[in-house]
């Protein structure tokens, strides 16, 4: 059986390189807390969700208007039985900018429907990803509220 990644796409009336300034700007967008940079190759910075829960993550990847790919080098999820489900994964916003609209594919590579977090988090990043990351880059403003 294939081992299919979770991806969501949304598009916006914006450029791919103001999607990618907004993106690192995580709490504006993802209901979480963050410490340290997402804005250049190698930023390191630590999410969290509340409680001992964390993830260190790497900027890996940044490519101007194409592509950002965050690298997840240390985490604790200390709802699940594996608490390092996301150890090594990688959250992977693809761009493609045309006439001042931008299509912004996300792929959380690893997060297959194979893993114990996997229907938790689909629910989390369809949130994140096509309510609260689009109102941002719509209206400048996140949606905190899951429905």
């Amino acid at each position: 059986m294939e081992r299919k990644n979770f991806s969501r796409s949304i598009t916006a009336n914006i450029s791919a390189s103001e999607a990618i300034k907004k993106i690192s700007k995580i709490v504006e967008w993802w209901g979480v807390t963050c410490n340290g940079n997402a804005e250049k190759l190698h930023d390191k910075f630590v999410i969290k969700m509340g409680g001992d829960s964390f993830f260190n993550l790497t900027v890996a990847e940044l490519i101007p208007g194409k592509k950002i790919v965050w690298l997840v080098t240390d985490c604790n999820m200390p709802w699940y039985s594996d608490k390092k489900e996301w150890l090594n994964t990688k959250l992977i916003f693809d761009f493609t900018e045309n006439n001042g609209t931008t299509t912004l594919n996300f792929t959380h590579e690893g997060l297959t429907p194979d893993i114990e977090c996997y229907k938790d988090c689909e629910f989390g990043w369809t949130h994140w990803i096509t309510r609260s990351l689009f109102s941002y880059f719509t209206t400048g403003k996140g949606d905190f509220k899951q429905r």
